[in-house]
């Protein structure tokens, strides 16, 4: 039967019926556009397995890829930002927090713990990005101190893994302050002679890499990710010129001597654990 014969007399089969895909089974590499099952993409450790390009992860992945069996203590968990500005834009600070704490589940933008990689005792801190844009507030700072002060306490390395755009606008000075304080207690951990990995994710901005995220005994990034302290947007308005090719970028910085060692995802978990026991010795 002739297709204008179907739709005259309104003849329709299964075949012709247009059958809903669930959302997200499948996940599209933003770099190559690949399309892979989301499913594989997550076993892959959120990297394309074409062109391997690092998607952003939060801590919970990053806590999974390094604890051993994913088992682990969480340090000052509960603790939530204060309103001493009691700043307001387009909506109060305070208002903004808690709908951030109910959209991702996470108290702020960083998260501390301890437990073992590969058998070895270490403190990781976190950030995430999904958290006002891994902004660095009171909070940040503090529970970084925090978790330095007890790997000092406790004899053992730390990880700062760095995911940021900068500092916290809604708490100013405030915010500014733990750039200094994060310093200071990394030079206290330096003068105890343990060491401290600085590990810079996609993206790695602002107060962070003007601090913490570039002090590390060893800075590690991952391939591609992009770190420095002004957008290269910012950085092109103020110079008047071009930027060279891949400017920012993990590549750039190594051969320029900023950052020390680039490590695939699925290899971080071996190699920093490698590190330490050669410390160790």
């Amino acid at each position: 039967m002739g297709w204008f014969k179907r739709i005259k007399e309104g003849i329709t089969t299964e075949t012709h019926q247009k059958k809903e895909t669930p959302d997200g089974l499948w996940y599209k590499c933003p770099r190559c556009k690949d399309i892979i099952s989301t499913e594989e993409h997550i076993k892959n450790l959120h990297c394309c397995v074409k062109c391997n390009y690092h998607a952003r992860i939060g801590s919970n992945e990053y806590f999974k890829i390094f604890f051993d069996n994913n088992k682990f203590t969480e340090l000052d968990a509960n603790m939530t930002s204060v309103d001493p500005l009691e700043f307001e834009d387009k909506k109060k600070y305070t208002e903004r927090v808690q709908s951030m704490q109910q959209r991702t589940g996470l108290k702020d933008a960083v998260r501390t713990a301890y437990g073992k990689i590969k058998g070895e005792k270490v403190v990781i801190a976190s950030m995430d990005f999904s958290f006002i844009g891994g902004s660095m507030g009171s909070v940040v700072g503090e529970k970084i101190a925090r978790a330095i002060d007890y790997a000092k306490e406790n004899k053992h390395p730390i990880i700062i893994i760095s995911k940021s755009g900068g500092a916290r606008m809604m708490e100013a000075a405030i915010s500014l302050m733990q750039l200094a304080k994060t310093s200071a207690k990394l030079a206290q951990l330096s003068d105890s002679g343990l060491p401290y990995i600085s590990l810079c994710t996609d993206p790695t901005f602002g107060g962070a890499t003007a601090s913490f995220s570039m002090l590390g005994d060893m800075n590690i990034a991952e391939p591609g990710a992009l770190i420095g302290f002004a957008g290269p947007k910012v950085v092109k308005e103020t110079i008047g010129k071009d930027l060279p090719e891949g400017f920012q970028t993990a590549e750039f910085l190594l051969e320029k001597g900023f950052i020390d060692l680039i490590i695939d995802r699925k290899d971080l978990k071996e190699k920093l654990a490698q590190i330490f026991r050669i410390i160790k010795k």
